[in-house]
Parts: C-alpha cells; sequence; structure tokens
C-alpha cells in the first residue's frame, strides 16, 4: 500500500516538475495580455466583420491590421502611410506625434513584449527544428528593413500624392500582419464567402510570401521582425533615449561579449536599435551591468562592486584571499557562460579583480523597498487585469457596434436581391467647393426612378478607379439616380477629393450617416449588406425593389446591363 501511494505522489510531483518547468515566462504572459487587449473584440472573429468603432481612430503600439476582426485599434504603420498619402491635403501629425510617444517611452521594448505580429513569430521558433544562427550575413540583411522603411512607407505614398492615388505600397504589397489577419481570418468566415471573387494576383503574391515569412521564422528567430518590419526599425531610432528599456553600466561592463552571443537578435551592443529588450540577457551578465532602466526604485545595485580589470594575469596579482576566491568566482562564471559563443560575436573575456583595501559594500538603499515592491506589484496587476476584463466585456457585450440588421420574417425588407431596399437619409456634399451642406438625400425621393448606389472611399484605390464609369452613367443616363455614400473610417478626405476630381458631375456625392432600423442603428452600408470590403454597389428598380448587389469593383458595360435589367 505504502509503494502505491508512493507511485502515486511520484506521479503528482512529475506533472508539478513538468508545470514548473513548461510555466509561460512573466514575459510570455505579457505578450499574450497586450495580443488579447489589441484585439479584444473576440466576437468579430464569430460574426466575420470588421470594428469600427470609435476606438479604431486610435493607434495601438504593435503591428497588428486594422482589418483583423478582433482589433479594437488601427495599425501605427498602416496610418502612417495612409497619413503619407494624404499629405498633399494634411499634415501626418497624429501618426507621427504618436509614433513619436511610443517610441520615447517604450522604444522597441514594444517589439519584445507588446506586439501581436513579434508574439506570434516567437510562438513559430518554439517549433522543434534545426535553428539557423545569426552571422555576419544576417546581421548585414538586418538593414533590409530600413530600406523598406524609406522606399514602401514614405517614399511610394509621397510619391503617388500629386497624382491622387493613395497607395499603402508595405501593406498592399509586403505586410504578412494584414495577409493573416486581415484577409485568411475573414475569408475562413463563410458568410465573407463574397470576397473570394475579389481575390487576384496581388492576393496570391501577399499569401506567398506570408507562408515563406511564417516558415521562416520557424527557422530563424524572429525573420520578419529582423529584417523586414519597418515598425520595428522606426522604434529602433528611439532606443537609446526610452524611458524603459536595457540599460547597460558601463562602468561595470567588462567587454566580455556574453550579452551580445547570447542575444538571438542583431545587436552589436546592449540596448542599440536591433535590440527589442527582451531583457534575457540580464541573467547572463557575470558582473551584473545590465538592468531595467528605472530598476533603481525597486532593487539595490549589485552587491559587490567590482574594479577595473588588471591587464596582468590573475596569477600575478597579490590580494587577500577573501578578493582572491570573489575574482575566482566570478572568472568561472565567465568561462562557463562561455560555452557555445562564437568567435565573431564574442570578444575575449578579462579577469575581474577586486583589488586590495577593497571591500563588498551595499549601494544605497532603493526608494522602494520590498514591502512596497509587492504593493506596486500588487496594484500594477490588478489594474492590469482589470483593464483587459473591461476591454473583453466592453467590446463583446456593451460595445453598440455596428451589425447586420436582425432577420424579420415579417418585413420585406432587406440587403439581398429581390427584398425592398431600406430607405435611409444621408448628408450631401457640394460637387464644387466640395463642402458638406446642410442638404440631405433619402432614397424615397429616387422612387419612381432607377438608383444606383455605390459606397466608396478616398483611401480605397479600386474605388477610385471605378467612379468614372459611375460618372459617366449620371451623364448618360438622366433618368437614373447615381448615389455615391462616402465611408469614413480614419479620416474624411472626400470634400478635397470631389471638388478637385467631379465639380461638375451629375452624380450625388453623399456622406455617411446612422440609420435607425427597428430601434438599432447601422450605418447605410452595414444596412445595404456591406461587410469589410469596398467598394460595394447596389441598384434598385423604380419600385424600390433591389435588382443588383456586388461586393468589389464593377465595369461600366455591367453596370449598364444592369441598369437595363433593373428597368425592364
Amino acid at each position: 500500500m505504502k509503494t502505491f501511494f508512493q507511485k502515486i505522489g511520484g506521479f503528482f510531483k512529475s506533472i508539478g516538475r513538468w508545470l514548473k518547468n513548461h510555466a509561460p515566462t512573466k514575459r510570455r504572459l505579457i505578450q499574450l495580455y497586450a495580443a488579447l487587449l489589441t484585439n479584444a473584440n473576440i466576437k468579430g472573429f464569430i460574426s466575420g466583420r470588421i470594428y469600427t468603432g470609435g476606438s479604431k481612430i486610435m493607434c495601438v503600439p504593435g503591428l497588428n491590421c486594422y482589418s483583423c476582426p478582433g482589433a479594437v485599434g488601427a495599425c501605427p504603420l498602416g496610418s502612417l502611410q495612409n497619413a503619407l498619402a494624404n499629405s498633399g491635403t494634411r499634415a501626418p501629425v497624429y501618426v507621427l506625434g504618436i509614433l513619436a510617444l511610443f517610441g520615447i517611452i517604450l522604444g522597441r521594448t514594444i517589439c519584445g513584449f507588446l506586439c501581436p505580429t513579434g508574439f506570434l513569430q516567437d510562438l513559430a521558433y518554439k517549433i522543434k527544428t534545426p535553428k539557423l544562427k545569426k552571422s555576419r550575413v544576417t546581421r548585414l540583411l538586418s538593414y533590409l528593413k530600413y530600406i523598406l522603411l524609406i522606399v514602401l512607407v514614405i517614399a511610394v505614398p509621397l510619391a503617388f500624392v500629386e497624382q491622387g492615388d493613395l497607395i499603402p505600397a508595405f501593406c498592399k504589397f509586403v505586410c504578412p500582419a494584414g495577409t493573416f489577419g486581415g484577409a485568411i481570418s475573414l475569408l475562413f468566415h463563410p458568410d465573407n464567402a463574397d470576397l473570394y471573387g475579389m481575390l487576384g494576383p496581388m492576393f496570391t503574391w501577399k499569401f506567398v510570401l506570408f507562408c515563406a515569412i511564417a516558415l521562416a521564422c520557424v527557422f530563424i528567430y524572429r525573420a520578419f521582425c529582423r529584417f523586414i518590419c519597418p515598425l520595428g526599425a522606426i522604434y529602433g531610432f528611439f532606443n537609446k533615449i526610452a524611458l524603459l528599456g536595457i540599460k547597460l553600466d558601463k562602468n561595470k561592463c567588462t567587454d566580455c561579449g556574453l550579452c551580445v552571443a547570447h542575444c538571438k537578435m542583431d545587436i552589436k551592443r546592449v540596448g542599440d536599435h536591433e535590440c527589442i529588450n527582451c531583457g534575457e540577457c540580464i541573467s547572463v551578465c557575470p558582473t551584473k551591468a545590465i538592468r531595467w532602466k528605472g530598476s533603481q526604485f525597486f532593487v539595490r545595485e549589485n552587491e559587490i562592486e567590482t574594479a577595473q580589470p588588471s591587464k596582468a594575469p590573475l596569477a600575478q596579482m597579490v590580494r587577500p584571499a577573501a578578493a582572491t576566491k570573489a575574482a575566482a568566482e566570478v572568472n568561472a562564471s565567465l568561462s562557463q557562460t562561455a560555452i557555445g559563443a562564437t568567435p565573431e560575436n564574442v570578444q575575449t573575456a578579462q579577469p575581474v579583480t577586486i583589488a586590495h583595501g577593497e571591500s563588498t559594500q551595499a549601494a544605497p538603499r532603493p526608494l522602494i523597498g520590498a514591502k512596497g515592491k509587492k504593493v506596486f506589484k500588487a496594484v500594477v496587476y490588478t489594474l492590469a487585469a482589470l483593464l483587459l476584463a473591461g476591454a473583453l466585456l466592453y467590446y463583446n457585450f456593451f460595445d453598440e457596434e455596428v451589425v447586420a440588421p436582425p432577420p424579420d420574417t415579417g418585413s420585406e425588407y432587406g440587403s439581398e436581391v429581390g427584398d425592398m431596399c431600406y430607405d435611409f437619409t444621408v448628408q450631401v456634399y457640394d460637387n464644387a467647393s466640395g463642402a458638406l451642406t446642410e442638404t440631405t438625400y433619402s432614397l424615397s425621393e429616387s422612387r419612381g426612378r432607377v438608383t444606383v448606389i455605390n459606397f466608396w472611399g478616398t483611401w480605397c484605390q479600386p474605388c477610385r478607379e471605378e467612379l468614372p464609369y459611375f460618372d459617366r452613367i449620371a451623364s448618360e443616363y438622366p433618368d437614373v439616380d447615381v448615389v455615391t455614400v462616402h465611408t469614413v473610417l480614419t479620416m474624411d478626405d472626400a470634400p478635397a477629393y470631389i471638388s478637385a476630381n467631379y465639380p461638375d458631375s451629375d452624380m450625388i456625392f453623399t456622406q455617411e450617416s446612422m440609420q435607425t432600423v427597428n430601434g438599432a442603428e447601422y450605418d447605410v452600408f452595414t444596412l445595404l449588406g456591406g461587410r469589410n470590403s469596398y467598394p460595394r454597389t447596389v441598384i434598385v428598380d423604380a419600385e424600390g425593389v433591389i435588382t443588383f448587389t456586388v461586393t468589389g469593383s464593377v465595369s461600366y458595360e455591367t453596370l449598364v446591363a444592369e441598369i437595363a435589367n433593373a428597368q425592364s
């Protein structure tokens, strides 16, 4: 019987040891926390819809696609490109300011702790496979992201400003976060089947690129972060001056190079522009020269103050036995930690000595003692837990986000072909000046005439490319009302665009607004069947019945054919 209980006890002890050995680190928990907080709109994955609520005007710190169903904020990199593309009408003050604020406070600590894309890369690297170690080649490749920053994020959007084209080149041609979080997560939802018809060569290219980057991250630590991500390049400029991050005490550093050898990133020194401030180098430093900025408020400095290393051999130095023992322990630590270090990354470790007459003295007490530290940590953890719980509750249960109108079997109104189209009222732009007027347009005003309704945005290139077709229809078919509804997501650039390109158009330019149906509020885009993608076109016949809907670009010939169908 005793043997049986011993086996049971041993079994539970082995489970306990396994759990202890595989428990997530604090950094991993913070990464998971940040990913959940950034994508707190969990119901977006269930409904297959992009959240478009009020918080979407704010940028989150890390790389997280705006089009991800769970995203509650905007991606700073995408916002920067859109702002630069619109810099002909306004300066990108907000985006540049928020990037500078994030950088000054956190630097690349965002990459190490708060970026969901970095978190996914860390998980991919944990897959058991042979790993490619860093080298001079990876160090050289790490400068690629600065080239991509200059060319795709800055130069290309600015180059097309004068032509009236908005091209967020990095998001459009490269970004794997957009491919995975924005495209693939939406395409998986059955209600977004209409998006498959919009897929083309560009999506194929981005999907192949995403697969290649994801595979590379399994074998190469943070391949995207190290070689491609322009957002990390931006934050790297702030790393040295950031308020939070890793700090190296040069007075204690012996230039042993163990920190550089241990780091998986392509750093030359602790805290440089390639350092993501993960803190993993702190434990390998034999002289405790690496610490967190601001940590002196919570912990003591090193108990042992070491003198500068002497050029004389350790055996030739004369010192008391206690000092000899202390130096021997440090040198032993150096030799043990240096095992596996590569010659190109590790400089020759110098022996550490404690000169005769020096004593081990404690540094001044920290401003916050052990009890204060515990209280501070408890307060921080509590506030963080409340913030995450509040965000999850708000976005999934209390936020009155626009959703599709509930089915009403007793109503003839809907958003499908054959349904009566919901009536709506929107404000009208003055085409000549582009100003938003007090005049309104209602669909009921077009009863007795075929109405073509187009949902568009200045930020949507396919929308701008097809607008001339609608302008031509409005000119050639005076008995057809062509109504465009401009949907504002991050900024309203419609006035300048309309006045510059369509001052004499017969189209009725209007601005999106909220409508009340069945006691709930919806924007017109959602009310008429729109989900996540623009442009969208709806054609309504003279009786108010929907005869045609399409998500994505439409040709002039298709419009002519569908108008004829609605008139018959």
